[in-house]
């Protein structure tokens, strides 16, 4: 059963004033042991989300608030995201590798190796408005059987991919991360924003025509707490964050200008419902919700 609690948001900042919301929190759903990769679907009106220890994933429906289960076994689903096309694409840990799901239900390989070598265990994906995918490579997934199968590590590092949505090609477009994870492009593409959890900052590179990134730079930085995960944004280009026990929001210059307190600690996010301002948080066991007064950044192909 749905319940809920207060709502805190923290101001840090005037720029903040504006964003308000529902007086409470719904948690829509408690049970898993580590909730992640929030995705919408607006023509059906619901949630997917992945528990991933449990190697399941589950389904929130918006209209009947019924939740059960979408799939498991589940190759231990991390992030997922939507393509143009409106199909799902997952980051699987168990599997080491970046799926879609097709609309009768059966699963393409996206990429299960780059230069022949197995991937660490694929994390997070965004998909841009040419259908190229790109998607964080950390190595949780192999470290131990708790979130996939314990294994060596492939490749020398934790990068960040290209999948070329023509050929097929898979191309490193940062090495240069610790523990890459969430990832999010700003409204108009130009921008890609990158966590890395280990390091404890955000960067934000600049996005060539070619499909390559130059740049870098430290976007934010954070505490000690703030071992940033999902990203999203809002149609003002504000940067949303999963962070401890928090979702941090960030003005596009950098400034930490609110905060949103949570129960839990604190792993992804997405903004849904029919006018996207609907924000999901999922949260070690739970998946929490927040009717908001801010609009999730509309795809650029869906803008057209």
């Amino acid at each position: 059963m749905m319940d809920t609690i207060p709502t805190e948001f923290d101001v840090l900042d005037e720029r903040f004033a504006a964003v308000n919301g529902d007086d409470r929190v719904e948690r829509l759903h408690t049970g898993t042991r580590w909730a992640e990769g929030p995705v919408y679907f607006p023509a059906g009106r619901f949630l997917v989300w992945s528990d991933i220890p449990n190697d399941r994933m589950l389904r929130w429906d918006e209209t009947t608030g019924v939740v059960g289960t979408f799939r498991q076994p589940a190759g231990y689903s991390n992030g997922n995201t939507l393509d143009r096309e409106g199909r799902m694409i997952t980051c699987e840990h168990g599997n080491r590798r970046v799926t879609r799901t097709e609309h009768d239900g059966s699963i393409t390989v996206i990429a299960d190796r780059w230069q022949g070598r197995r991937f660490n265990s694929p994390n997070d994906a965004v998909v841009r408005s040419d259908g190229s995918i790109w998607f964080t490579d950390p190595p949780y997934g192999i470290l131990s059987d708790y979130e996939g199968h314990a294994a060596e590590q492939e490749i020398d590092g934790c990068h960040v991919y290209r999948a070329d949505p023509v050929t097929g090609e898979v191309r490193v477009v940062a090495d240069d991360f610790v523990r890459p994870n969430g990832l999010a492009f700003s409204p108009d593409e130009s921008l890609l924003y990158i966590a890395d959890t280990r390091a404890r900052h955000l960067r934000v590179f600049d996005v060539r025509e070619d499909g390559s990134l130059a740049g870098g730079k430290v976007f934010a930085e954070g505490t000690e707490s703030d071992n940033y995960d999902g990203i999203r944004l809002d149609h003002t280009g504000r940067v949303w964050t999963a962070a401890g026990k928090a979702v941090l929001c960030y003005d596009p210059d950098g400034t930490l200008i609110g905060r949103l307190r949570l129960p839990e600690f604190t792993a992804n996010l997405v903004f849904g419902g029919p006018k996207r301002n609907r924000l999901f948080i999922t949260a070690s066991t739970s998946l929490y919700s927040l009717m908001t007064s801010v609009t999730g950044a509309l795809p650029v192909w869906a803008a057209r």
